[in-house]
């Protein structure tokens, strides 16, 4: 049965999310007015999500190579070498719009669309990651998309059987409208057995593989470009719905696949279904397409040509073979169960050509489809930076132990426990540092030798000084490697920000690039891949700005590894890096004086690398016992942290008579560590920090059940504890009150 198509009104062409301009810039490219499918392709491959419009001539400028880089941004995901012949390959997006939406689909697509870009690469999954911002506690929505979302995430990636090992969670009003799922994969693969999306040879077939399309997901990319309004609930229907078993089936299909020399290129369906993975495919290869939509296996009847391009159902792969494979691919397919199509081949014609029930649908030129997108260079503001806050000038409201109490027990630092322990961390059995660290660690098959991961951003610091914020959360990300013993390789990015067309917006965009770049340049950490998520406000309200950075480093043996427990009571405690007492921007500023001001900490990228540098020594030369980086709620929180994590107390000196005690003890001074060691190797640790000029002092001893700060105060870590693991359970139990 035809279906009539509606005509090509402007209503029409806005509601595919193109402007008056873009539309006659499509119809100048194709010499006429499109048919529907056509329109509907377009507003696939321009909009933000999928084309960069508005970031591609920022992104350009990011540093993306290095020796052990094999592929940066422009593939599924980006790959490193390991040595050994195997290679890390690794990537991070987000599902921001779909999570508000529907928090618990939303999540598990989020996660299963991470793993099918890392397995499309030719790499086993075998880490997951996250990073999540949630709105104000009190907000009415909050408690239902934390447990929607938390579910969603464990729920796909306990199903699929891979671990999720590390992630951060964060409270603040401005994601009251519009919350942050981030998710992150990370995979191994052999260095000589990467795969790519670049289709090649002529008259190949083209292959569907996976799961069958439904109508699920049409719109879903332009959607995730747009911002959100009192009508979002609407979208509903836009949300993908996941299958995690099916994908354990299309993960052990595609690899067995893979080893069969018959797989030509690969691309994960994801944003835009086979309407971005078929034209990717062709135009990186200099190669048209032919799709017939007849032969798409399809879940539900009567599917129209638009809603087949369009839709995002998930668990499906597109992939080019060798026809003399044929066969042999099908069943391998047919034997997990799976659809297996030929639905095209390739052609020498440059032009994507879409036929259904013997129509010709769409007849378009498949490479300046991605390749005449817009481009825009919007403008944009350059942001103020904030007054240097004097930190004498911060009075302080409570005692340092009651401060440090509300601290351990806000939203934002309070235990994540209870998220982390719907996660299943320890499947596959390589989880060598589980969540709660500074980085997770994952054995890479039977070792030595681990990946460290992990996930940060500070946004408060990229809203006051977006060039400063972006240094930070590149900083942060490596310092976290450090500490666990890591050496930083790499980093993946989740650039989440507002609507670019507003050029404060863009300002805060174009600073935080700046300031990773810095970074990213200053301690070699190439970012190899990436995503940007923008028009994440609602109702023109924004998020703040929310570049997260995912990091992953190389230990070169797991069992050489620190963690931020206190070992042993009579270690000395020694803070390395130099404390100035900066509480501009700080959780301490803003949770306990009740204020949100000042410039945030500066970054000396030079003294983040010297003492790292110095910190993976001590760390590999087995001299430490504890190491713990120091960043939120700054020295005497992280102090907390290592207590809570050993139950072992520790006494503490004063602080220095030239600070204000708070500003000693909660300041977020940068490139900082708390290491603890023996007496005697104390003594050695303090002579070669002077010799190699990196601040280092004194600050205690461990022992006792209490942290105690001089003569006068004191906190028993049961307080802490208590204070501490309580806010999250006791907040989510209220749910059900």
């Amino acid at each position: 049965m035809t279906v009539k198509e509606p005509a090509i009104t402007p209503e029409l062409v806005a509601s595919h999310g193109l402007t008056p301009d873009e539309y006659e810039r499509f119809k100048a490219l194709i010499g006429r007015e499109p048919t529907f499918t056509e329109l509907g392709i377009v507003s696939a491959m321009w909009n933000e999500h999928c084309s960069y419009k508005s970031s591609r001539i920022h992104l350009k400028g990011l540093p993306t190579k290095a020796p052990w880089v094999i592929q940066g941004p422009g593939e599924n995901a980006g790959v490193i070498d390991i040595g050994d012949g195997l290679a890390c390959v690794f990537k991070m997006e987000s599902h921001n719009h779909p999570s508000f939406i529907e928090p618990y689909q939303g999540a598990t697509t989020g996660v299963g669309g991470i793993l099918r870009d890392v397995f499309t690469m030719g790499a086993r999954p075998v880490a997951a990651l996250n990073s999540l911002r949630f709105g104000a506690p009190e907000h009415p929505r909050t408690r239902h998309l934390v447990s929607g979302v938390v579910a969603g995430i464990g729920g796909y990636g306990n199903s699929f059987g891979v671990p999720t090992v590390a992630g951060s969670v964060g409270f603040h009003t401005r994601y009251d409208g519009n919350i942050l799922v981030n998710a992150m994969a990370v995979g191994i693969a052999r260095t000589d057995g990467i795969f790519y999306s670049a289709a090649t040879g002529v008259g190949n077939p083209i292959v569907y593989l996976g799961s069958k399309t439904g109508r699920d997901g049409i719109h879903g990319a332009t959607m995730a470009s747009a911002e959100f309004d009192e009508n979002s609930e609407e979208k509903r229907p836009t949300v993908q719905v996941g299958d995690p078993f099916a994908e354990k089936l299309l993960l052990e299909a595609c690899l067995e696949l893979m080893q069969t020399g018959s797989v030509i290129a690969i691309q994960d369906m994801g944003a835009a279904g086979l309407t971005c993975s078929a034209v990717e495919m062709g135009a990186k290869g200099g190669l048209g397409v032919e799709l017939d939509l007849d032969a798409v296996p399809c879940r539900e009847e009567g599917m129209t040509a638009y809603e087949m391009m369009l839709s995002e159902s998930q668990e499906r792969m597109l992939m080019v073979l060798d026809p003399a494979r044929q066969a042999e691919a099908e069943a391998i397919f047919r034997k997990w169960g799976l659809d297996f199509a030929v639905v095209g081949h390739t052609t020498d014609t440059l032009r994507f050509v879409v036929r259904h029930q013997g129509e010709v649908k769409a007849d378009l030129p498949i490479r300046e489809l991605g390749d005449e997108a817009p481009l825009y260079d919007r403008p944009w503001n350059e942001p103020v930076r904030p007054a240097v806050l004097d930190p004498t000038t911060v009075a302080a409201p409570v005692s340092n132990t009651e401060a440090l109490i509300r601290l351990v027990g806000s939203p934002d630092l309070a235990s994540k426990r209870w998220v982390w322990e719907q996660y299943d961390h320890l499947i596959l059995g390589n989880t060598v540092q589980t969540p709660g660290g500074d980085a997770a660690i994952v054995r890479i098959e039977d070792g030595p030798k681990g990946l460290a991961l992990t996930t940060d951003v500070t946004p408060r610091y990229c809203e006051a000084d977006p060039v400063e914020g972006g240094r930070q959360a590149v900083a942060e990300t490596w310092r976290n490697i450090t500490a666990v013993g890591g050496k930083p390789l790499a980093v993946t990015d989740n650039l989440n920000f507002g609507n670019p067309e507003r050029p404060d917006i863009m300002g805060q965009f174009v600073g935080c690039l700046r300031g990773i770049s810095e970074a990213c340049v200053a301690l070699d950490f190439p970012i190899v891949s990436g995503n940007v998520s923008l028009y994440n406000e609602t109702q023109g309200r924004a998020i703040l700005p929310t570049p997260t950075i995912g990091g992953v480093g190389l230990v070169d043996d797991v069992t050489v590894h620190a963690t931020l427990a206190f070992k042993r009571a009579g270690d000395v405690v020694l803070l390395v890096g130099e404390t100035a007492g900066w509480l501009g921007q700080s959780v301490y500023l803003r949770d306990v004086a009740g204020r949100e001001e000042g410039a945030p900490p500066p970054v000396d990228l030079a003294a983040e690398r010297r003492n790292g540098d110095f910190v993976r020594g001590l760390i590999h030369g087995g001299r430490v016992s504890a190491v713990h980086d120091l960043s939120d709620g700054g020295l005497l929180v992280g102090l907390a942290e290592m207590a809570l994590a050993s139950g072992i107390g520790a006494t503490l000196d004063p602080a220095p008579a030239e600070l204000p005690s708070h500003a000693f003890w909660f300041g977020e001074d940068q490139a900082r560590y708390i290491v603890t060691a023996t007496a005697d190797e104390a003594d050695a640790i303090v002579a070669q920090a002077r010799e190699a000029g990196v601040p280092l002092r004194r600050i205690g001893a461990t022992g006792g059940d209490a942290l105690r700060l001089g003569a006068d105060e004191a906190i028993s870590i049961e307080d802490l504890r208590r204070a501490h693991e309580s806010w999250l359970p006791d907040y989510m139990a209220a749910a059900a009150s």
